[in-house]
């Protein structure tokens, strides 16, 4: 089962579930271009009624680390899976 995160990405982007994981990132994902980062960031923040700083933007290079913060802002891991 892909967790919500993945998914979320997936949608934002237009790929298949399956192929992100949490390595994925704007250097293996082609879709994920600048307009598509900030597509992602705005859903991430709609979906998990959050605010990201911009030092929170920056380091989330890979859906690996956007679970990461998200977990850092309080979200729990059963709400990203």
């Amino acid at each position: 089962m892909v967790d919500r995160v993945t998914s979320l990405f997936a949608g934002v982007l237009g790929v298949d579930e399956k192929s992100l994981n949490d390595a994925s990132s704007p250097d293996n994902v082609s879709e994920w271009d600048s307009l598509a980062a900030m597509h992602l960031v705005a859903e991430i923040e709609e979906v998990f009624s959050i605010e990201l700083s911009t030092r929170d933007i920056m380091r989330m290079q890979t859906i690996g680390i956007v679970k990461s913060v998200l977990i850092e802002k309080g979200i729990s891991e059963r709400d990203i899976t």
